[in-house]
Protein backbone atom coordinates (compact mmCIF):
# COMPACT_ATOMS: atom_id res chain seq x y z
CA UNK A 1 0.00 0.00 0.00
CA UNK A 2 1.58 3.29 -0.81
CA UNK A 3 1.86 5.81 1.93
CA UNK A 4 0.59 8.95 2.36
CA UNK A 5 2.84 12.13 0.98
CA UNK A 6 1.73 14.41 3.76
CA UNK A 7 0.88 14.68 7.46
CA UNK A 8 -1.96 16.76 9.01
CA UNK A 9 -3.33 16.75 12.33
CA UNK A 10 -5.76 13.86 12.03
CA UNK A 11 -3.53 11.56 11.20
CA UNK A 12 -0.92 13.21 13.34
CA UNK A 13 -3.24 12.68 16.24
CA UNK A 14 -3.79 8.88 15.42
CA UNK A 15 -0.13 8.16 15.32
CA UNK A 16 0.50 9.61 18.65
CA UNK A 17 -2.80 7.59 19.85
CA UNK A 18 -0.88 4.50 18.10
CA UNK A 19 2.26 5.22 19.65
CA UNK A 20 0.92 5.01 22.86
CA UNK A 21 -0.65 1.75 22.04
CA UNK A 22 2.51 0.32 20.96
CA UNK A 23 3.88 1.38 24.02
CA UNK A 24 1.30 -0.04 26.59
CA UNK A 25 1.99 -3.19 24.74
CA UNK A 26 5.55 -3.19 25.67
CA UNK A 27 5.94 -1.05 29.15
CA UNK A 28 6.79 -4.52 30.94
CA UNK A 29 9.56 -5.10 28.73
CA UNK A 30 10.57 -1.19 28.59
CA UNK A 31 10.41 -1.22 33.04
CA UNK A 32 12.35 -4.39 33.27
CA UNK A 33 15.33 -2.59 31.45
CA UNK A 34 16.61 -1.29 34.70
CA UNK A 35 20.36 -0.57 35.44
CA UNK A 36 20.31 -1.44 39.39
CA UNK A 37 18.80 -4.50 40.40
CA UNK A 38 16.26 -3.41 42.79
CA UNK A 39 12.36 -2.65 41.88
CA UNK A 40 13.16 1.01 40.05
CA UNK A 41 11.91 -0.20 36.47
CA UNK A 42 9.17 2.04 36.04
CA UNK A 43 10.93 3.66 32.83
CA UNK A 44 8.05 1.86 30.19
CA UNK A 45 4.73 3.35 33.15
CA UNK A 46 6.77 6.88 32.75
CA UNK A 47 7.03 7.17 29.65
CA UNK A 48 3.84 5.72 28.88
CA UNK A 49 1.65 8.28 31.37
CA UNK A 50 3.37 11.01 29.69
CA UNK A 51 2.68 10.06 26.18
CA UNK A 52 -1.16 9.46 27.52
CA UNK A 53 -1.61 13.17 28.15
CA UNK A 54 -1.03 14.07 24.50
CA UNK A 55 -3.59 10.80 23.47
CA UNK A 56 -6.92 12.99 22.37
CA UNK A 57 -9.84 10.68 22.22
CA UNK A 58 -12.88 13.40 22.17
CA UNK A 59 -11.32 15.95 20.10
CA UNK A 60 -9.11 14.17 17.01
CA UNK A 61 -10.84 15.89 14.02
CA UNK A 62 -8.34 18.53 14.02
CA UNK A 63 -6.91 18.70 10.61
CA UNK A 64 -4.59 21.89 11.08
CA UNK A 65 -1.03 19.96 11.60
CA UNK A 66 0.23 22.54 14.19
CA UNK A 67 -2.86 22.67 16.16
CA UNK A 68 -2.55 19.04 16.95
CA UNK A 69 0.83 18.66 17.45
CA UNK A 70 0.37 22.02 20.58
CA UNK A 71 -2.12 19.88 22.10
CA UNK A 72 -0.22 17.02 22.27
CA UNK A 73 2.61 18.31 23.20
CA UNK A 74 0.60 20.29 26.23
CA UNK A 75 -0.57 17.91 27.60
CA UNK A 76 2.48 15.51 27.55
CA UNK A 77 4.34 18.81 29.22
CA UNK A 78 1.95 18.35 31.99
CA UNK A 79 1.94 14.97 32.45
CA UNK A 80 5.71 14.39 31.82
CA UNK A 81 7.02 12.08 34.79
CA UNK A 82 10.56 10.27 35.59
CA UNK A 83 13.59 11.70 33.19
CA UNK A 84 12.61 9.53 30.24
CA UNK A 85 9.31 10.55 30.29
CA UNK A 86 10.44 14.76 30.34
CA UNK A 87 13.01 14.14 27.63
CA UNK A 88 9.96 12.48 25.41
CA UNK A 89 8.01 15.38 26.03
CA UNK A 90 10.67 17.99 25.52
CA UNK A 91 11.23 15.88 22.19
CA UNK A 92 7.24 16.30 21.06
CA UNK A 93 7.78 19.82 22.46
CA UNK A 94 10.32 20.27 19.65
CA UNK A 95 8.65 18.13 17.12
CA UNK A 96 5.42 21.29 17.98
CA UNK A 97 8.06 23.65 17.23
CA UNK A 98 9.34 22.18 14.17
CA UNK A 99 4.87 22.40 12.67
CA UNK A 100 4.30 25.72 14.02
CA UNK A 101 2.00 27.35 11.37
CA UNK A 102 1.90 24.63 9.17
CA UNK A 103 -1.79 22.91 8.11
CA UNK A 104 0.06 19.88 6.65
CA UNK A 105 3.72 18.63 6.47
CA UNK A 106 5.53 16.92 4.10
CA UNK A 107 8.69 14.92 4.23
CA UNK A 108 10.92 17.10 4.48
CA UNK A 109 9.04 19.24 7.18
CA UNK A 110 9.13 15.93 9.30
CA UNK A 111 12.61 15.96 9.29
CA UNK A 112 13.04 19.36 10.66
CA UNK A 113 10.89 18.78 13.40
CA UNK A 114 12.23 15.99 14.38
CA UNK A 115 15.63 17.83 14.64
CA UNK A 116 14.47 20.26 16.41
CA UNK A 117 12.80 17.53 18.72
CA UNK A 118 16.50 16.38 19.30
CA UNK A 119 17.48 20.15 19.97
CA UNK A 120 14.47 20.48 22.48
CA UNK A 121 15.50 17.28 23.99
CA UNK A 122 18.78 17.65 24.44
CA UNK A 123 18.33 21.14 26.12
CA UNK A 124 16.34 19.90 28.90
CA UNK A 125 18.91 18.14 30.26
CA UNK A 126 21.63 20.30 31.83
CA UNK A 127 24.48 17.43 31.56
CA UNK A 128 22.98 14.95 28.56
CA UNK A 129 24.84 11.86 28.55
CA UNK A 130 25.60 9.70 25.51
CA UNK A 131 24.08 6.12 25.39
CA UNK A 132 20.79 7.03 26.16
CA UNK A 133 17.13 8.20 24.83
CA UNK A 134 18.80 11.36 23.57
CA UNK A 135 21.70 9.35 21.35
CA UNK A 136 19.17 7.40 20.00
CA UNK A 137 16.67 9.91 18.92
CA UNK A 138 19.72 12.15 17.54
CA UNK A 139 21.20 9.15 15.38
CA UNK A 140 18.29 7.72 14.06
CA UNK A 141 16.98 11.70 12.55
CA UNK A 142 20.39 11.77 11.49
CA UNK A 143 20.11 9.25 9.07
CA UNK A 144 16.25 9.46 8.59
CA UNK A 145 17.16 12.92 7.28
CA UNK A 146 19.92 11.61 5.15
CA UNK A 147 17.97 8.61 3.34
CA UNK A 148 16.10 11.53 1.28
CA UNK A 149 13.08 9.53 2.34
CA UNK A 150 9.95 10.31 -0.11
CA UNK A 151 7.10 10.16 2.35
CA UNK A 152 6.88 10.61 5.45
CA UNK A 153 6.30 6.94 6.81
CA UNK A 154 9.18 6.14 4.42
CA UNK A 155 11.11 8.62 6.99
CA UNK A 156 10.24 6.91 10.07
CA UNK A 157 11.15 3.51 8.46
CA UNK A 158 14.54 5.20 8.51
CA UNK A 159 14.32 6.26 11.82
CA UNK A 160 13.13 2.93 13.14
CA UNK A 161 16.24 1.04 11.47
CA UNK A 162 18.63 2.80 12.50
CA UNK A 163 17.37 3.66 15.97
CA UNK A 164 17.39 -0.11 16.22
CA UNK A 165 21.03 -0.34 15.27
CA UNK A 166 21.87 2.91 17.86
CA UNK A 167 20.08 0.98 20.17
CA UNK A 168 22.37 -1.86 20.20
CA UNK A 169 25.37 0.43 20.55
CA UNK A 170 23.89 2.08 24.18
CA UNK A 171 26.17 -0.13 26.20
CA UNK A 172 29.49 0.41 24.44
CA UNK A 173 28.34 4.46 25.18
CA UNK A 174 26.92 4.26 28.80
CA UNK A 175 29.05 1.88 31.26
CA UNK A 176 26.70 1.42 33.30
CA UNK A 177 24.33 -0.32 31.07
CA UNK A 178 27.25 -2.27 29.79
CA UNK A 179 27.60 -3.49 33.78
CA UNK A 180 24.26 -4.11 34.17
CA UNK A 181 24.21 -6.25 30.90
CA UNK A 182 20.99 -4.09 29.39
CA UNK A 183 20.44 -1.33 26.67
CA UNK A 184 18.82 1.76 27.61
CA UNK A 185 14.81 1.49 28.50
CA UNK A 186 13.96 5.24 27.67
CA UNK A 187 15.57 4.69 23.92
CA UNK A 188 13.74 1.03 23.80
CA UNK A 189 10.39 2.82 24.63
CA UNK A 190 10.86 5.77 22.04
CA UNK A 191 11.36 2.75 19.43
CA UNK A 192 8.50 1.26 20.50
CA UNK A 193 6.47 4.81 20.11
CA UNK A 194 7.87 5.33 16.49
CA UNK A 195 6.86 2.22 15.97
CA UNK A 196 3.32 2.85 16.64
CA UNK A 197 3.51 5.60 14.60
CA UNK A 198 4.55 3.87 12.02
CA UNK A 199 1.44 1.34 12.09
CA UNK A 200 -0.86 4.38 12.23
CA UNK A 201 0.49 5.84 8.65
CA UNK A 202 0.01 2.29 7.37
CA UNK A 203 -3.92 2.36 8.41
CA UNK A 204 -3.22 -1.13 10.65
CA UNK A 205 -5.73 -1.36 13.96
CA UNK A 206 -4.39 0.30 17.17
CA UNK A 207 -7.08 -1.18 19.04
CA UNK A 208 -9.99 0.76 21.81
CA UNK A 209 -7.90 4.26 23.04
CA UNK A 210 -10.54 3.68 25.93
CA UNK A 211 -8.67 0.50 26.85
CA UNK A 212 -5.97 2.49 28.00
CA UNK A 213 -7.76 4.36 31.38
CA UNK A 214 -6.58 2.65 34.74
CA UNK A 215 -8.93 1.23 36.50
CA UNK A 216 -11.21 2.51 39.08
CA UNK A 217 -12.82 1.20 41.95
CA UNK A 218 -16.23 2.60 42.29
CA UNK A 219 -17.04 3.81 45.49
CA UNK A 220 -19.15 2.40 48.51
CA UNK A 221 -22.68 4.06 47.83
CA UNK A 222 -24.00 2.85 50.41
CA UNK A 223 -21.26 5.14 52.76
CA UNK A 224 -23.80 8.31 51.94
CA UNK A 225 -27.60 6.75 52.25
CA UNK A 226 -30.98 8.50 52.87
CA UNK A 227 -30.08 10.12 56.62
CA UNK A 228 -26.77 10.97 55.53
CA UNK A 229 -25.66 15.21 56.18
CA UNK A 230 -23.63 17.05 53.26
CA UNK A 231 -20.66 17.22 55.05
CA UNK A 232 -17.36 17.68 53.09
CA UNK A 233 -19.21 18.68 49.71
CA UNK A 234 -17.99 17.58 46.20
CA UNK A 235 -14.83 17.20 45.09
CA UNK A 236 -15.48 19.26 41.44
CA UNK A 237 -12.91 18.68 38.34
CA UNK A 238 -13.33 20.62 35.44
CA UNK A 239 -11.64 20.79 32.12
CA UNK A 240 -12.85 24.26 30.60
CA UNK A 241 -12.31 25.03 26.62
CA UNK A 242 -12.19 28.97 26.54
CA UNK A 243 -14.26 30.46 23.93
CA UNK A 244 -13.63 33.51 21.71
CA UNK A 245 -17.39 34.30 21.91
CA UNK A 246 -17.32 34.13 25.29
CA UNK A 247 -13.81 35.65 26.44
CA UNK A 248 -10.71 37.13 24.72
CA UNK A 249 -8.35 34.54 24.78
CA UNK A 250 -5.26 36.74 25.72
CA UNK A 251 -7.20 39.33 28.17
CA UNK A 252 -8.51 35.62 30.49
CA UNK A 253 -7.48 36.10 34.10
CA UNK A 254 -7.30 33.40 35.57
CA UNK A 255 -6.81 35.02 38.63
CA UNK A 256 -10.87 36.47 38.61
CA UNK A 257 -12.10 32.40 38.36
CA UNK A 258 -9.99 31.62 41.34
CA UNK A 259 -11.03 34.35 43.63
CA UNK A 260 -14.69 33.21 42.77
CA UNK A 261 -13.67 29.28 43.39
CA UNK A 262 -12.48 30.72 47.35
CA UNK A 263 -15.97 32.17 47.84
CA UNK A 264 -17.40 29.03 47.35
CA UNK A 265 -15.17 26.52 47.88
CA UNK A 266 -11.25 25.30 49.37
CA UNK A 267 -8.72 22.90 48.07
CA UNK A 268 -8.45 25.19 44.77
CA UNK A 269 -6.04 24.24 41.90
CA UNK A 270 -6.17 25.85 38.98
CA UNK A 271 -3.74 25.35 35.62
CA UNK A 272 -4.48 27.48 32.55
CA UNK A 273 -2.69 26.30 29.27
CA UNK A 274 -3.13 28.06 26.49
CA UNK A 275 -7.37 27.83 25.72
CA UNK A 276 -7.76 25.12 28.41
CA UNK A 277 -8.52 25.68 32.21
CA UNK A 278 -8.25 23.25 34.66
CA UNK A 279 -9.30 23.01 37.88
CA UNK A 280 -10.34 21.41 40.94
CA UNK A 281 -12.31 22.80 43.95
CA UNK A 282 -13.89 21.55 47.34
CA UNK A 283 -17.31 22.75 46.96
CA UNK A 284 -20.79 22.13 48.31
CA UNK A 285 -22.41 24.31 45.63
CA UNK A 286 -20.75 22.98 42.42
CA UNK A 287 -23.87 24.09 40.16
CA UNK A 288 -22.13 27.95 41.00
CA UNK A 289 -19.04 26.10 39.61
CA UNK A 290 -20.06 25.36 36.41
CA UNK A 291 -22.44 28.46 36.00
CA UNK A 292 -19.50 30.95 36.71
CA UNK A 293 -17.03 28.64 33.95
CA UNK A 294 -19.36 28.44 31.75
CA UNK A 295 -18.98 32.77 30.98
CA UNK A 296 -15.62 31.76 30.00
CA UNK A 297 -15.91 28.70 27.86
CA UNK A 298 -17.17 24.58 27.52
CA UNK A 299 -16.62 21.76 29.00
CA UNK A 300 -14.62 19.04 27.62
CA UNK A 301 -14.80 17.13 31.02
CA UNK A 302 -16.79 17.45 34.19
CA UNK A 303 -16.13 15.18 37.40
CA UNK A 304 -18.25 15.81 40.37
CA UNK A 305 -17.65 13.15 43.32
CA UNK A 306 -19.20 13.06 47.25
CA UNK A 307 -16.40 13.43 49.41
CA UNK A 308 -18.50 11.44 51.76
CA UNK A 309 -18.42 8.15 49.93
CA UNK A 310 -15.23 6.40 50.44
CA UNK A 311 -12.45 5.89 47.15
CA UNK A 312 -9.38 3.47 47.11
CA UNK A 313 -8.52 5.28 44.13
CA UNK A 314 -4.73 4.87 43.02
CA UNK A 315 -4.07 8.34 41.86
CA UNK A 316 -0.42 9.62 40.20
CA UNK A 317 0.27 12.54 43.26
CA UNK A 318 -2.19 11.34 45.26
CA UNK A 319 -4.01 14.33 46.29
CA UNK A 320 -5.48 12.70 49.27
CA UNK A 321 -4.29 14.02 51.61
CA UNK A 322 -3.32 17.26 50.54
CA UNK A 323 -6.99 17.93 48.69
CA UNK A 324 -8.11 18.29 52.50
CA UNK A 325 -6.18 21.04 53.10
CA UNK A 326 -7.46 24.34 53.01
CA UNK A 327 -6.82 27.43 51.14
CA UNK A 328 -3.83 29.12 53.12
CA UNK A 329 -2.66 32.80 53.29
CA UNK A 330 -0.04 33.92 50.62
CA UNK A 331 3.34 32.73 52.09
CA UNK A 332 6.71 33.88 51.38
CA UNK A 333 8.36 31.53 51.32
CA UNK A 334 7.12 27.75 50.99
CA UNK A 335 8.56 24.19 50.99
CA UNK A 336 7.16 21.31 48.99
CA UNK A 337 8.79 17.80 49.45
CA UNK A 338 8.36 14.41 47.81
CA UNK A 339 7.71 11.09 49.71
CA UNK A 340 6.66 7.91 50.09
CA UNK A 341 5.55 5.89 53.35
CA UNK A 342 3.39 7.90 55.81
CA UNK A 343 6.11 7.92 58.72
CA UNK A 344 8.28 9.72 55.51
CA UNK A 345 5.79 12.53 55.19
CA UNK A 346 5.27 13.09 58.48
CA UNK A 347 9.06 13.66 59.00
CA UNK A 348 8.92 15.82 56.53
CA UNK A 349 6.10 17.64 57.46
CA UNK A 350 7.21 18.07 61.12
CA UNK A 351 10.46 19.49 59.35
CA UNK A 352 8.37 22.20 57.82
CA UNK A 353 7.64 21.07 54.84
CA UNK A 354 4.07 23.02 53.53
CA UNK A 355 2.99 20.35 50.79
CA UNK A 356 3.97 16.80 50.51
CA UNK A 357 3.79 15.07 46.83
CA UNK A 358 3.01 11.24 47.07
CA UNK A 359 5.83 9.67 44.74
CA UNK A 360 9.46 8.17 44.80
CA UNK A 361 11.17 5.18 43.70
CA UNK A 362 8.97 3.49 40.77
CA UNK A 363 6.13 6.26 41.44
CA UNK A 364 7.76 9.60 40.03
CA UNK A 365 4.97 12.42 40.32
CA UNK A 366 4.50 13.97 37.45
CA UNK A 367 5.44 17.77 36.10
CA UNK A 368 1.00 18.61 37.13
CA UNK A 369 1.27 17.23 40.31
CA UNK A 370 4.47 19.72 41.31
CA UNK A 371 2.06 22.37 39.91
CA UNK A 372 -1.13 21.85 41.66
CA UNK A 373 1.34 21.35 44.88
CA UNK A 374 2.68 24.70 43.71
CA UNK A 375 -0.74 26.24 43.59
CA UNK A 376 -1.53 24.21 47.32
CA UNK A 377 1.52 25.95 48.98
CA UNK A 378 0.66 29.47 47.84
CA UNK A 379 4.20 30.87 48.42
CA UNK A 380 5.95 33.76 46.59
CA UNK A 381 8.95 31.49 46.63
CA UNK A 382 8.43 27.87 46.63
CA UNK A 383 11.58 25.17 47.84
CA UNK A 384 11.30 22.00 45.61
CA UNK A 385 12.74 19.22 47.39
CA UNK A 386 11.92 15.94 44.45
CA UNK A 387 14.26 13.34 46.75
CA UNK A 388 14.82 10.86 44.16
CA UNK A 389 17.08 11.61 41.54
CA UNK A 390 14.31 10.49 38.83
CA UNK A 391 11.89 13.42 39.93
CA UNK A 392 13.96 16.15 39.41
CA UNK A 393 13.21 16.72 35.84
CA UNK A 394 9.73 16.87 36.24
CA UNK A 395 10.12 19.33 38.80
CA UNK A 396 12.12 21.35 36.90
CA UNK A 397 9.95 21.08 34.23
CA UNK A 398 6.81 22.03 36.05
CA UNK A 399 8.99 24.97 37.48
CA UNK A 400 9.12 26.31 34.20
CA UNK A 401 5.71 26.15 32.94
CA UNK A 402 4.80 28.01 36.42
CA UNK A 403 4.36 32.54 36.77
CA UNK A 404 2.78 32.56 40.06
CA UNK A 405 5.41 32.04 41.80
CA UNK A 406 9.88 31.60 41.90
CA UNK A 407 10.07 27.99 41.70
CA UNK A 408 13.21 26.47 42.99
CA UNK A 409 14.08 22.95 42.54
CA UNK A 410 16.76 21.81 45.17
CA UNK A 411 18.01 18.44 43.67
CA UNK A 412 17.92 16.28 46.04
CA UNK A 413 18.31 12.94 45.25
CA UNK A 414 17.41 10.61 48.00
CA UNK A 415 14.87 11.24 51.59
CA UNK A 416 18.53 11.83 53.35
CA UNK A 417 19.82 14.87 50.91
CA UNK A 418 16.19 16.46 51.09
CA UNK A 419 15.86 15.62 55.48
CA UNK A 420 19.14 17.23 55.79
CA UNK A 421 18.64 20.17 53.68
CA UNK A 422 14.90 20.91 55.12
CA UNK A 423 17.27 20.33 58.60
CA UNK A 424 19.39 23.77 57.84
CA UNK A 425 16.34 25.63 56.28
CA UNK A 426 16.44 29.60 57.64
CA UNK A 427 14.80 32.11 55.52
CA UNK A 428 15.53 34.81 57.89
CA UNK A 429 17.55 36.63 55.81
CA UNK A 430 15.01 36.77 53.11
CA UNK A 431 17.72 35.92 50.29
CA UNK A 432 16.46 33.42 48.00
CA UNK A 433 19.59 32.53 46.29
CA UNK A 434 21.31 32.27 49.91
CA UNK A 435 18.87 30.36 50.81
CA UNK A 436 19.18 27.83 47.66
CA UNK A 437 23.04 27.57 48.40
CA UNK A 438 22.61 26.79 52.13
CA UNK A 439 20.55 24.23 51.33
CA UNK A 440 22.38 22.72 48.76
CA UNK A 441 25.12 22.80 51.00
CA UNK A 442 22.91 20.69 53.75
CA UNK A 443 22.99 18.16 51.60
CA UNK A 444 26.94 17.63 50.91
CA UNK A 445 27.02 16.21 54.11
CA UNK A 446 24.83 13.18 54.39
CA UNK A 447 25.37 9.96 53.10
CA UNK A 448 21.93 7.89 52.41
CA UNK A 449 22.13 4.02 52.39
CA UNK A 450 19.19 1.82 51.50
CA UNK A 451 18.61 -1.80 51.77
CA UNK A 452 15.90 -3.58 48.89
CA UNK A 453 16.04 -7.24 47.41
CA UNK A 454 17.74 -7.82 44.23
CA UNK A 455 14.87 -8.84 41.55
CA UNK A 456 17.28 -10.63 39.30
CA UNK A 457 20.56 -12.24 39.03
CA UNK A 458 23.04 -10.34 38.48
CA UNK A 459 26.94 -11.14 37.95
CA UNK A 460 28.15 -8.21 36.68
CA UNK A 461 28.96 -5.97 39.89
CA UNK A 462 32.13 -7.43 41.25
CA UNK A 463 30.07 -9.62 42.98
CA UNK A 464 27.38 -12.77 42.02
CA UNK A 465 24.05 -11.72 43.24
CA UNK A 466 20.33 -13.83 43.26
CA UNK A 467 16.92 -13.28 43.17
CA UNK A 468 15.87 -12.26 46.50
CA UNK A 469 18.95 -11.63 47.85
CA UNK A 470 19.24 -8.25 50.11
CA UNK A 471 21.44 -5.40 48.83
CA UNK A 472 22.70 -2.60 50.03
CA UNK A 473 23.88 -0.15 48.06
CA UNK A 474 24.25 4.13 48.45
CA UNK A 475 23.03 5.88 44.95
CA UNK A 476 24.32 3.07 42.16
CA UNK A 477 27.46 2.06 44.08
CA UNK A 478 26.87 -1.69 45.44
CA UNK A 479 27.91 -1.76 49.31
CA UNK A 480 26.54 -5.17 50.66
CA UNK A 481 25.19 -8.36 49.73
CA UNK A 482 23.53 -11.56 51.69
CA UNK A 483 20.71 -13.77 51.94
CA UNK A 484 20.52 -12.64 55.12
CA UNK A 485 19.02 -9.09 55.78
CA UNK A 486 20.26 -8.08 59.36
CA UNK A 487 23.86 -9.01 57.96
CA UNK A 488 23.31 -7.20 55.12
CA UNK A 489 22.24 -4.18 57.34
CA UNK A 490 25.59 -4.35 58.75
CA UNK A 491 27.93 -4.83 56.28
CA UNK A 492 26.67 -1.59 54.42
CA UNK A 493 26.95 0.67 57.86
CA UNK A 494 30.59 -0.81 58.06
CA UNK A 495 31.41 0.04 54.57
CA UNK A 496 30.53 3.46 55.39
CA UNK A 497 32.66 4.10 57.80
CA UNK A 498 30.15 5.32 60.63
CA UNK A 499 32.90 6.57 62.89
CA UNK A 500 33.03 9.47 60.97
CA UNK A 501 29.60 10.81 61.05
CA UNK A 502 27.47 11.98 64.44
CA UNK A 503 23.78 10.64 64.04
CA UNK A 504 22.51 7.48 61.90
CA UNK A 505 18.75 7.68 61.37
CA UNK A 506 17.42 4.07 60.59
CA UNK A 507 14.23 4.52 59.00
CA UNK A 508 11.90 1.60 58.30
CA UNK A 509 10.05 0.27 55.28
CA UNK A 510 6.46 -1.76 55.31
CA UNK A 511 8.88 -4.59 55.13
CA UNK A 512 10.70 -4.24 58.31
CA UNK A 513 11.35 -5.71 61.64
CA UNK A 514 10.97 -3.49 64.97
CA UNK A 515 13.29 -6.51 66.54
CA UNK A 516 15.62 -6.00 63.83
CA UNK A 517 15.76 -2.23 63.89
CA UNK A 518 16.52 -2.79 67.84
CA UNK A 519 19.14 -5.61 67.28
CA UNK A 520 20.99 -3.08 64.84
CA UNK A 521 20.63 0.09 67.34
CA UNK A 522 22.26 -2.53 69.99
CA UNK A 523 24.86 -3.92 67.51
CA UNK A 524 25.96 -0.18 66.86
CA UNK A 525 26.10 1.43 70.36
CA UNK A 526 28.55 -2.25 71.04
CA UNK A 527 30.78 -1.01 67.95
CA UNK A 528 30.93 2.67 68.28
CA UNK A 529 30.53 3.86 71.93
CA UNK A 530 28.73 7.27 72.54
CA UNK A 531 27.11 6.66 68.26
CA UNK A 532 23.75 8.06 68.18
CA UNK A 533 20.93 6.09 66.63
CA UNK A 534 17.14 6.95 66.04
CA UNK A 535 14.61 4.89 64.72
CA UNK A 536 11.56 5.71 62.85
CA UNK A 537 9.01 3.57 60.69
CA UNK A 538 9.04 5.60 57.72
CA UNK A 539 6.21 3.14 56.18
CA UNK A 540 8.25 3.22 52.63
CA UNK A 541 7.66 1.17 49.62
CA UNK A 542 10.87 -0.48 47.37
CA UNK A 543 13.32 -0.25 50.77
CA UNK A 544 13.46 -2.31 54.29
CA UNK A 545 15.56 0.29 55.45
CA UNK A 546 16.85 4.09 54.29
CA UNK A 547 20.20 4.40 56.75
CA UNK A 548 20.66 8.19 56.81
CA UNK A 549 24.32 9.42 58.23
CA UNK A 550 25.13 12.69 58.97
Amino acid sequence: MEMTQTLDGILFSRMVNAGAANLKAHAAEVNQLNVFPIPDGDTGDNMLLTMMGGVHTEDCSCERLCKMAEKVSGGMLLSARGNSGVILSQFFEGIKNGFAGLHTADTKAVGEAFRQGVAQAYRSVMSPAEGTILTVAREATEYACSQEARSPGAFLNAFITEAKQSLARTPELLPVLKKAGVVDSGAAGLIYIVDGMMQAIRGENIGEISAFSEAVQEPDLDAFDENSVLEFGYCTELLLRLQNAKVELSAFDLDELTAFLQTVGDSIVTVHNGSLVKLHVHTKTPDQVLAFCQRYGEFLKVKIENMSLQHNNTMIGNESEQEKRPIRQRLKYGVIAVANGTGVKNLFSERGADVIVDGGQSMNPSAEAFIEAFDAVNADTVFVLPNNGNSILAAKQAAKLYDKSDVRVIESRTIGDGYAALSMLDTGSGDTDAIVSELTNAMQGVVTAEISRCVRDVDSYGTEMHTGDYIGFVGKELLAVNANRFRTLCDTIEKLNPSQYDICILICGKDASDEEARAFEAYIHGRYIGKEVYIMNGDQDIYDYIMILE
